[in-house]
């Protein structure tokens, strides 16, 4: 079993409910673990992996987190269905002076 790690693909977007949210891009951070079975030949690309996943959230302009994190595990896993665990964490570091706030989540599937 093989581990992919994304760390902090960085870019910016429109994403969130707020009225400037959905004016101004901001900058998300996105981290993604994904487990896979590597055979000769069958492999994940990460640079085309990172590209599809800002290409997703930079095209759906999202209002909320869970809905771009749903969006991109079913599109993770339609591309590579070789995956059987995906971590996902979205961040927004800019949103809040005091802190860096995101949300994550862990699927499991079977393969």
């Amino acid at each position: 079993m093989m581990r992919i790690h994304i760390e902090a693909l960085s870019f910016d977007t429109i994403i969130g409910l707020l009225p400037f949210e959905r004016e101004e891009p901001q900058r998300v951070i996105i981290d993604i673990e994904a487990d896979y079975r590597y055979a000769q030949g069958i492999f994940i690309d990460y640079a085309e992996m990172a590209s599809m996943v800002t290409e997703q959230i930079q095209q759906k302009k999202f209002e909320l987190l869970e809905d771009a994190l749903l969006h991109l595990a079913d599109q993770l896993y339609q591309h590579y269905p070789q995956i059987s665990r995906l971590y996902i964490k979205i961040g927004k570091p800019d949103i809040l002076e005091t802190c860096q706030v995101a949300l994550s989540r862990v699927w499991e599937f079977k393969s």
